[in-house]
């Protein structure tokens, strides 16, 4: 039985505990990436289903969640950046806009530089609804990250931009707090 560098001699492979568990894994063996698998779909299940239940109430769904995020997060976002962010189809990202914006929760403006381009913007009902969803999955994110500590945090970050591909990283650095190209509102 080969034991995974770093774990104390008797322990089961991946169950170690304290800080230093998982800090010299340098090879994880199938079992222990199926059960980072498990974690992933549950939480995923459990922090969307607080938003959910708010969208249900009023006949939306998870795309139109994802483009109220990313619209309250970079007002004035392009909708052909929306499309690159969501990774969706012309055709759905059309069907959620034009769906947010007949019920007053999303505006689009032509740019300022060149007509064409269509720029989106929450609405005050649009900035309620992101704020109540958000509020929903804050609370859960907020509890897990107080029960795990910083330096879990740090490492949650870290492991989640690594499942991420390049597209959604260099995102994530422009939206960064401090970044120099960061949105303001």
């Amino acid at each position: 039985m080969s034991e995974l560098k770093g774990e104390a001699p008797g322990r089961a492979p991946g169950r170690s505990t304290g800080a230093a568990a998982g800090v010299s894994l340098l090879f994880l063996r199938e079992e222990e990436i199926r059960l980072a698998q498990d974690l992933l779909f549950f939480a995923y299940r459990d922090f969307t289903h607080a938003a959910d239940e708010v969208l249900e109430e009023l006949g939306l769904g998870r795309a139109h969640h994802r483009a109220l995020h990313f619209i309250g997060r970079n007002p004035g976002l392009p909708v052909s950046e929306l499309l690159g962010i969501l990774g969706i189809t012309k055709q759905s990202l059309a069907r959620v806009v034009a769906e947010l914006s007949e019920r007053g929760l999303v505006t689009t403006n032509p740019g300022r530089a060149d007509r064409r381009q269509r720029l989106l913007r929450l609405t005050e009902s649009g900035e309620a609804l992101e704020r109540r969803l958000y509020e929903r999955q804050r609370e859960r994110l907020s509890g897990a990250f107080r029960e795990a500590g910083g330096g879990a945090v740090e490492g949650f970050r870290r492991v989640m931009r690594g499942i991420m591909n390049e597209a959604a990283r260099r995102y994530m650095d422009r939206a960064a707090p401090g970044s120099k190209e960061t949105r303001g509102k």
